[in-house]
């Protein structure tokens, strides 16, 4: 089952600790799902695998949003003329997708799909830009085109389709933790595809310990350095970036990144590298993450300083390489 195209993804470093554990409580699974890699890991109580239930919590996330299932929930809306029944892991992303996109001014926009599809980002073929064919299809963008009703969500246009891509990927790391969370573990990471919930502590009593990559154009994963290492407990990371997922036109040379602007309807061209949010939940600091690709360095500091529930990490290009702006809170997270 796939959420995103099985292409190479921006994935955060895990340092997972685990000498020591009593191989009776302390299990790790790990495996593929949503079209990238996850890692779990947790000192279950009873010695209870839960593996399978935490699959199975995923396999119904990916049915209900993955644009790759012809099937889902999302896949029927985006056919749909007038709209489709709905089921609780949409409405829940569909809500909070919407809220956050009136708290960033539309920079973060699931409605953004028939953009990103045509950029060739999407789950449809590129096409052939030019002005005209932008400003058509961002008469298309904008969450007020849709609306929950009962069970339904309706559409106001037929032509409008969602991405749940940038969200969808950190409320499935949610799900995951609530699964552990209600089977009594206390002590976990979940990680898929570089977004992380850490609860507790590691099996050598410490916080956690994750790794941010420093940000090397590098398709293909394989050249990776870090930029911090930080340590989490009770809190989600999720970072955006376009150093990973881009294209270069043959005919022009130039480089698309694969964030785009829902406003301007552009993959987005500023010094921003990557963007990472801690937040209390992987859903909200994914789509936040996202949000700040999307709005450069300056406006999400300015957005931080608006959400102290929410701290950021931005590393951005400069004339002499790269720099890097903290929240202040983010910094207590530094462990070098």
């Amino acid at each position: 089952m796939k959420l995103l195209k099985t292409t190479p993804v921006f994935l955060v470093s895990v340092f997972l600790f685990l000498s020591g554990c009593n191989q009776s409580t302390w299990i790790k699974n790990q495996g593929e799902v949503f079209g990238t890699y996850y890692h779990i890991i947790y000192e279950s109580p009873d010695g209870k695998d839960l593996h399978q239930e935490v699959l199975q919590a995923l396999k119904s996330v990916n049915q209900s949003l993955s644009t790759y299932d012809s099937t889902s929930v999302i896949s029927l809306l985006n056919k749909s003329e007038n709209g489709t029944q709905t089921n609780l892991h949409f409405r829940n992303v569909f809500e909070a997708g919407k809220k956050i996109s009136a708290a960033t001014d539309g920079a973060f926009d699931m409605t953004v799909a028939p953009l990103v599809n045509a950029w060739g980002f999407g789950f449809t073929n590129k096409e052939e830009m030019t002005p005209e064919k932008i400003e058509a299809l961002k008469q298309l963008v904008g969450m007020n085109y849709l609306k929950l009703t009962g069970d339904s969500v309706i559409k106001s246009h037929p032509g409008v389709m969602l991405d749940a891509s940038a969200i969808a990927k950190g409320y499935g790391v949610d799900v995951a933790a609530q699964i552990l969370s209600e089977s009594g573990c206390e002590n976990f990471l979940v990680e898929i595809g570089g977004e992380i919930v850490c609860s507790g502590l590691n099996s050598r009593g410490d916080h956690w310990k994750v790794g941010i990559d420093k940000p090397i154009d590098d398709p293909t994963a394989s050249d990776r350095e870090l930029q911090f290492i930080i340590q989490l407990s009770g809190k989600a990371l999720a970072t955006s970036g376009n150093y990973r997922q881009f294209y270069i036109d043959e005919k022009t040379g130039k480089k698309y990144a694969h964030t785009i602007d829902p406003v301007s309807g552009m993959p987005v061209e500023h010094s921003l590298l990557s963007a990472s949010v801690i937040a209390d939940d992987c859903m909200t600091a994914d789509a936040y993450a996202t949000a700040c690709m999307v709005m450069g360095v300056e406006k999400s500091m300015e957005l931080m300083q608006k959400h102290p529930e929410m701290e950021g990490c931005f590393i951005f290009s400069t004339e002499d390489g790269m720099e890097v702006s903290l929240t202040t809170g983010f910094k207590k997270y530094l462990t070098n």
